[in-house]
């Protein structure tokens, strides 16, 4: 590698190859002197090479740039960065302290990484994380691009890259157990249970050690980098090998048919409060990356660990929109779901904004287009933002959905009235804005929380293995133990909990909307009542593969309703119609025991409802009876005589396989009343009436 350096320019930041060679630019406005770093390791205390940059010929405006001429792929870099160490005046500057590019693709993290090295005085180049130089373009995609399916085509798989093969019952060598490449080899089953998405935890390089002392930070919202995937997901321990190991990934999954959605989070990173370590952003420009108290001297903390990213700073924002692009264009996602998304939303002293630039900007931009963008629309301050976020693009997780849904099946009072506005793709808060039907995504589970066994197993939270006294994780879990904490051998019991888990898996995959369903569900995983396994890298947490055995009948009740979801038009829509068009030509009928009589008091357990589907080929009745006796309730009348009888196609209260039928085997029912057993659901179809033949 040649000495001689050139003045380089200011853009594109960070890392990035050239004729000449590497130029590298950041952002810093209020420093008063930079230095490059090479080294030949990511575990190097000493660099092979500083570089000065001069504020005359290295500087502009406040961007920092030099060319160093004969760099390749793979050099371990960072920056040192120097200034006032003035907490008063918004400037945190630690001239000692080895950063982070902002904007560098790959991270490397030495055998003696130590996070406490970046938070307190001294230098720490030996223990520091290294940024590495990437050439971007050198990757065979086979043209590949991104699926952009329609919403009304998507079911969602929230998962977690580790956690999905990491347990050793998964049937995977040791090597590939845990990794981008572990997800690949399980694609088949992904592809069996008929989901069209997988929603990865973040995957960005985030901070192992950002947890209690001898734990893990397992879910990985604790970013690093917001352009580099994570190490620890790869087989190889190569920066580079993990980019391409991701793209596998990707590539791979487009061929199966399924979308890749990350879960990115913007609105925080692990450098924590002002007692955090310093490995970035606050090293670079304290002021422009975090939302400070008033008094300077503090973060303000709406994310809920300890610094708010300021969003719609001008370089901030440019920096998020230029990590989703590049995303997007070298690494082929569909699209992102954002963490505590209405963070975004907050200005410079954090008040909520009517127009927030960066959101906007994410939006309109013409690259990200025909990806998915889903807001987590509230935040750890207390802005709730479900209903109401901007924009035509944005769809939200609907935690409203996962409420009242809850509290339907568990029984509680007044619960009817919500649960079928969420049924509906919740018209009360979307039909105004003429919204399409997949502008909610339904979940009755995610991450965060019970898992869908430990819904109807625990009614506390059970967090002591987290070491903080149970006290993490919420309390308001909205779940019913079905008379028994924990794991039981009560049959009854368990007769009863796997009702109820067909009771909202049905409710879920028949709503209108976007589902989304979350890893291990499927086959009852638990976690032992512990609804924050944030830190908990081990079989708490991880996928149980001796499950698909054990809870075989769960796991074909959801291949099941996905193929009638998709298959038989049942609550799909229609891209570009709204959501008051399609309830229109759904033509929904409530009901109660008797036909259109509807009981919404607070007494009621019942949903009863008569509606057709998009296509017009079927009409369908549901009935949802979350009380603990059977409801017999009328049937809307005969049609044309025997011709257009009603056929049951699910009834959660029977055995299996009778529970579920397929259309051209369904029963057809001699009775103009049906009986619906204590917490069960139901769904009887016929051909509708103008149709001219019976379905097939």
């Amino acid at each position: 590698m040649t000495t001689d350096t050139l003045p380089g320019q200011s853009h594109p930041l960070g890392a990035s190859i050239q004729p000449e060679g590497v130029n590298f630019a950041v952002y810093s406005k209020s420093a008063t002197a930079v230095e490059l770093l090479f080294f030949d390791g990511p575990d190097d205390e000493r660099p092979t090479r500083v570089f000065e940059l001069d504020p005359d010929t290295n500087r502009t405006f406040q961007y920092w740039h030099i060319l160093v001429p004969g760099v390749e792929p793979g050099q371990h870099y960072g920056y040192r960065v120097k200034g006032p160490w003035a907490p008063h005046k918004r400037m945190r500057f630690d001239g000692q302290k080895l950063l982070l590019d902002p904007y560098g693709l790959a991270v490397a993290v030495g055998e003696r990484y130590q996070r406490r090295a970046a938070a307190r005085p001294g230098p720490n180049l030996g223990r520091a994380m290294k940024s590495v130089v990437v050439d971007p373009w050198g990757y065979d995609w086979e043209g590949d691009r991104p699926l952009q399916r329609p919403y009304s085509d998507t079911v969602i798989y929230e998962m977690h890259v580790g956690g999905f093969t990491r347990n050793p019952n998964s049937g995977l060598p040791p090597e590939r157990r845990g990794t981008y490449a572990g997800v690949i080899d399980k694609l088949p089953y992904l592809q069996s249970l008929g989901i069209t998405a997988i929603e990865l935890l973040p995957l960005y390089q985030f901070h192992e050690q950002d947890c209690p002392e001898g734990q893990s930070n397992y879910w990985g919202y604790a970013p690093v980098s917001f352009f580099a995937p994570h190490l620890g997901y790869a087989m190889s321990r190569d920066p580079l090998g993990a980019i391409n190991e991701f793209r596998d990934l990707v590539k791979a999954c487009h061929r199966a048919g399924i979308e890749v959605i990350l879960d990115v989070v913007y609105n925080h990173t692990a450098e924590g409060d002002e007692r955090g370590p310093t490995f970035c952003y606050r090293g670079f420009e304290d002021d422009a990356y975090y939302i400070l108290e008033q008094s300077a001297a503090s973060y303000t903390n709406y994310s809920g660990t300890g610094n708010t990213v300021n969003a719609n700073h001008s370089v901030v924002r440019r920096m998020i929109v230029d990590s989703l692009k590049y995303w997007v264009t070298q690494m082929h996602v569909d699209g992102f779901r954002f963490d505590l998304a209405s963070i975004l939303s907050r200005d410079e002293q954090g008040r909520p904004l009517e127009n927030p630039p960066v959101l906007w900007a994410i939006e309109s931009d013409p690259v990200l287009a025909g990806t998915k963008i889903i807001a987590e629309a509230w935040d750890a301050a207390g802005l709730y933002q479900v209903g109401t976020f901007l924009g035509d693009r944005w769809t939200e997780w609907n935690g409203r959905f996962r409420d009242d849904i809850r509290s339907f099946v568990k029984g509680d009072e007044g619960a009817p009235r919500s649960a079928a506005a969420r049924l509906l793709g919740s018209p009360d808060m979307y039909l105004y804005q003429e919204r399409e039907p997949g502008q909610s995504i339904n979940f009755v589970t995610c991450h965060d929380g019970f898992t869908l066994n430990d819904l109807v197993s625990y009614n506390v939270k059970h967090n002591e293995a987290n070491r903080e006294d149970n006290r993490d994780g919420t309390n308001n879990n909205i779940s019913w133990n079905c008379g028994v904490e924990g794991p039981t051998v009560d049959p009854e019991i368990e007769a009863l909990r796997n009702r109820q888990v067909k009771n909202f898996l049905a409710l879920l995959l028949l709503s209108v909307g976007t589902p989304m369903l979350l890893m291990g569900d499927e086959v009852r995983r638990t976690q032992r009542g512990n609804n924050n396994v944030y830190c908990q890298d081990n079989e708490l947490s991880w996928m149980d593969w001796s499950l698909l055995e054990r809870h075989g009948d769960i796991l074909r009740w959801v291949q099941g309703l996905i193929r009638g979801r998709r298959g038989m038009d049942i609550a799909l829509t229609m891209d570009r119609m709204s959501l008051s068009a399609f309830l229109t030509q759904a033509g929904i009928r409530w009901h109660g025991i008797r036909l259109d009589q509807p009981d919404w008091g607070d007494a009621s357990r019942l949903l009863s409802a008569s509606f057709t589907n998009l296509s017009r080929t079927l009409e369908l009745h549901l009935i949802a009876n979350a009380y603990h006796e059977p409801l017999t309730c009328e049937l809307p009348p005969e049609v044309d005589g025997d011709k257009h009888r009603w056929h049951r196609l699910l009834d959660t209260s029977l055995e299996p396989p009778e529970d579920m039928q397929p259309v051209t085997n369904a029963p057809h029912l001699d009775d103009m009343v049906y009986t619906a057993g204590p917490y069960s659901i139901v769904l009887l179809f016929r051909p509708y009436a103008e149709a001219a033949d019976e379905p097939s």
